[in-house]
């Protein structure tokens, strides 16, 4: 890697602001406000507005679409050519 380029690689606490959960890793993002963490070491924060902790996706609470019941009144109203006494 070519020296002076790229940007400082340094620890920084994601905080999800909806989840009230906190995670400490590396990044190349600074902030302007820091926290002292478990280690008791200050190390800079940034809020996000959504993490694992807090996505429908990783919670569970995700919707599911009844893709089956639109499958069924599509063929229902426009019949399937393959089946028996079907609207061709």
């Amino acid at each position: 890697m070519k020296p002076g380029i790229h940007p400082p690689y340094e620890p920084v606490v994601f905080r999800d602001k909806a989840g009230g959960f906190a995670f400490l890793t590396r990044s190349t993002l600074s902030s302007d406000k820091s926290v002292e963490w478990e280690d008791g070491r200050t190390y800079p924060v940034v809020d996000v507005e959504i993490s694992s902790a807090s996505h429908p996706f990783y919670t569970g609470t995700a919707r599911v679409l009844d893709t089956a019941g639109r499958v069924e009144r599509f063929e229902k109203r426009y019949g399937r050519p393959d089946a028996p006494g079907a609207a061709r």
